[in-house]
C-alpha cells in the first residue's frame, strides 16, 4: 500500500472518531441543559405547559438522547468494519464475477447490497426507538406488521428507483469521458426535481392515505388564505399520519401548478381553524418566500461538488486501493463516497440550519402578515411544542448542528 492510500486510511479513521467523539460531546451537554431546564423551568415553558408536561418533555428528550448516543456508536462500528475490514471489496469481487468487468448493471447491484449490508445493523434500533421510547410516551400508533410492511416496500422501492440510477450513472462515467460528472449531476437534479412532483403523487400513497381537505368551513378558511397570498390552485391534502404516529406536522411539496400543501390529520384535530390558517400561512410563506428555487439551486451546488469530487477520487491512485478496491472502477468510488461524506459533510450542520432557521424565520413572519397579527401563529407553536413534546431548552451547541427550525422561545421573539 502507498504512503498516499495510508495517509487516507488515517484521514478517512480520524474523522470518523472525531465525528462521533463531537455527537457525544453534544449530546451530553444538551441533556445537561435540558437537566438545568428541569431543575429550574424558563418562564417561558409556564405559559406553553403545565408542570407535569414539562417534565415529560425533559425526560422524553433525555431518553431519546441516550438511545441515539447509542445508536450514533453502534452505527459508527459498523461503518468502521464495513469500511476497513475488508467486507465491501469482498463483496464487490463476488458480484463483478457476474458480468464483464466494471460493469453498470453490476455495479449498480453492488451498491445496492453493500447499503443493505450497512443498513441492515439499524434495524434493531429503529424497532426500539418505535416500540419502546415512542410508545412508553404515548407516540406509538403503528403495529409491528405495518412497521414491517414499511420496511419492506421501502427496500423494493430502493431497488426499483436505485438500480436504474445507479446504472444510468455508471454508465454515463463509461461513456461520457472526464466530463461525465457534469452529465451526472444534471440527471441526478433532474432526478431531484422530478421527485418533487411525482413522490407526493407516486410514492407517498404507497404508505399513507391523501385525502382532499372535505368541504366545510375550514377548506373555506384555507382556500381564502391562499387565494389572497398568491397561492391560489394549489391542492391542500390531509395524510393519515396518526395511523403511525401522534406526532404532527405539515409540508410544502412540489413546484408550479403541483405544488401542494399536505397537513397531517393529527394536526388538523389539535389546532383550531384559526391556528390551521396561520400553519398554513407558514408554509405559504416558504413558497412566497422564493425559499423552494433557492433550496433547489444550493442542492444543484452541492450534487455538482459531490459529483465532481467523486470524479477525481476515482482518477486517482490512493482512494480506492486505500480501502481493498481496484483503481479506477466506478462503483466502489460511488460507493465510498457516500458512506463517508457525512464525516466531512457533518461539520457543515450549522451553515445549513441557519440557513433553514432564516427561512422558519421569513415563513414566521409571512404568516404573522398575512394573519394580520401573531396570536395565532403563536398558539399554534404553542400547541405543536406541547403535543410533541418538544424540548425548550436545548444546548445552543446542540441546537446548532441538530436543529433546522428556532426554537419556540426564538419564534415567539422573532414573531413579537
Amino acid at each position: 500500500m502507498s504512503s498516499a492510500s495510508k495517509a487516507v486510511l488515517y484521514i478517512t479513521a480520524t474523522l470518523m472518531v472525531l465525528r462521533l467523539a463531537t455527537e457525544l460531546l453534544l449530546s451530553a451537554l444538551n441533556r445537561a441543559a435540558v437537566r438545568r431546564g428541569l431543575a429550574t423551568p424558563p418562564a417561558a415553558a409556564a405559559a406553553v405547559m403545565d408542570p407535569a408536561t414539562f417534565s415529560k418533555t425533559g425526560a422524553y428528550t433525555l431518553a431519546r438522547s441516550r438511545f441515539g448516543g447509542l445508536e450514533s456508536s453502534c452505527e459508527a462500528l459498523v461503518l468502521a468494519i464495513a469500511v476497513f475490514g475488508g467486507v465491501l471489496p469482498i463483496l464487490y469481487r463476488r458480484v463483478s464475477a457476474w458480468g464483464p468487468p466494471d460493469s453498470a448493471w453490476c455495479g449498480a447491484i453492488f451498491i445496492l447490497l453493500a447499503g443493505l449490508l450497512v443498513a441492515l445493523p439499524s434495524l434493531p434500533f429503529s424497532w426500539w426507538s418505535q416500540f419502546r421510547i415512542e410508545a412508553r410516551f404515548g407516540f406509538n400508533r403503528t403495529t409491528p406488521g405495518l412497521w414491517a410492511a414499511d420496511l419492506l416496500k421501502t427496500a423494493a422501492l430502493s431497488g426499483a428507483i436505485g438500480f436504474p440510477l445507479l446504472w444510468a450513472l455508471l454508465a454515463l462515467a463509461r461513456v461520457a469521458g472526464p466530463g461525465w460528472w457534469i452529465w451526472g449531476a444534471g440527471l441526478m437534479f433532474v432526478f431531484q426535481v422530478a421527485m418533487l412532483v411525482l413522490y407526493p403523487r407516486l410514492i407517498l400513497p404507497l404508505f399513507n392515505r391523501l385525502e382532499r381537505l372535505p368541504d366545510g368551513d375550514l377548506r373555506s378558511r384555507l382556500v381564502a388564505l391562499a387565494e389572497r397570498t398568491g397561492f391560489g390552485a394549489a391542492a391542500i391534502d390531509v395524510i393519515d399520519g396518526g395511523r403511525r404516529s401522534a406526532h404532527s406536522n405539515a409540508f410544502f411539496t412540489g413546484f408550479g401548478r403541483h405544488r401542494r400543501i399536505v397537513l397531517f390529520d393529527t394536526l388538523v384535530e389539535q389546532l383550531d381553524p384559526g391556528e390551521l390558517e396561520a400553519v398554513l400561512a407558514h408554509e405559504i410563506g416558504h413558497y412566497r418566500c422564493g425559499h423552494i428555487p433557492r433550496r433547489l439551486g444550493l442542492s444543484a451546488v452541492l450534487v455538482a461538488a459531490g459529483f465532481a469530487s467523486t470524479a477525481w477520487l476515482a482518477r486517482s491512485r490512493w482512494f480506492d486501493a486505500a480501502f481493498g478496491f481496484p483503481q479506477g472502477r466506478m462503483a466502489p468510488t460511488f460507493l465510498l463516497f457516500g458512506l463517508l461524506a457525512g464525516t466531512v459533510t457533518f461539520w457543515l450542520a450549522p451553515l445549513a440550519n441557519r440557513l433553514s432557521r432564516k427561512h422558519e424565520y421569513e415563513a414566521d413572519a409571512f404568516a404573522r402578515r398575512a394573519m394580520g397579527g401573531a396570536g395565532q401563529m403563536v398558539s399554534a407553536l404553542r400547541k405543536l411544542a406541547r403535543n410533541n413534546l418538544g424540548n425548550m431548552t436545548p444546548h445552543p451547541w446542540f441546537s446548532s448542528f441538530h436543529h433546522s427550525h428556532p426554537t419556540l422561545a426564538e419564534r415567539e421573539r422573532a414573531l413579537d
